[in-house]
């Protein structure tokens, strides 16, 4: 321990040059994971639904959307929306984190749907319920509660895989980390950011998966055996 914290490792510790970039690429990160998260979410939604409906062609439209997509690497679809779309960096990653994460999170959707009972159908149809109203109040609610695990590492892994924005030029946390590493050029302190660096991102998803679980607890012992 005392070889590994040796001077240089302690002279770039006091360093605020390296808490600065640092920031600045957590900053991004989150910028770039919270915006891909809140559309994903939305568009995985729509898209789940559209493959559960019985309309063949809303049906078929997700279905290839959704297996198209969820075959491609997500570092392909950033580069296509930079390079092919011409948007700036941040809006590049975005997009193209979006596009792959609503695909993944329709199949979720799409399986807590149908884990839901037929008899939660036919309670909303006894009410005169449409199917926009039977979705929004009788079967999502139960079946987000079982969807809550598989969105939250969903959204987890986006997280991680905003450091793919880095192959764009996008100054998050990794890429920031990256060009620090070459300011501080010796193993121990390079060893010592990435150590940094691994830690931040295990608070930050180990903070969401916690409190995703919580949530999980009280809605189950909100609704009771509703869904079940």
């Amino acid at each position: 321990m005392d070889s590994f914290l040796n001077g240089p490792v302690i002279e770039m510790l006091r360093d605020p040059i390296l808490y600065i970039g640092l920031g600045y690429g957590l900053l991004l990160t989150l910028q770039i994971s919270g915006l891909s998260i809140v559309l994903s979410f939305g568009f995985g939604t729509v898209l789940g639904s559209m493959r559960y409906s019985k309309l063949p062609v809303l049906s078929q439209l997700a279905t290839t959307y959704i297996e198209v997509i969820r075959n491609l690497p997500t570092l392909l679809l950033i580069l296509v929306s930079y390079f092919v779309l011409g948007l700036p960096a941040m809006w590049a990653a975005t997009i193209g984190l979006t596009i792959y994460t609503s695909a993944i999170i329709a199949e979720i959707i799409r399986g807590g749907l149908n884990s839901v009972s037929s008899g939660q159908w036919e309670a909303a149809r006894s009410q005169g319920f449409t199917f926009l109203q039977s979705m929004r109040y009788i079967v999502l609610p139960p079946a987000v509660v079982k969807m809550t695990p598989a969105i939250v590492s969903q959204f987890v892994t986006v997280i991680k895989d905003s450091s793919f924005a880095m192959a764009i030029g996008a100054y998050e946390l990794m890429f920031k980390g990256t060009i620090l590493a070459a300011k501080y050029w010796k193993p121990s302190q390079i060893i010592t950011i990435y150590v940094v660096i691994s830690l931040v991102y295990f608070v930050i998803n180990f903070t969401i998966s916690t409190i995703a679980r919580r949530m999980q607890t009280r809605m189950s012992a909100g609704r009771g055996s509703i869904g079940g």
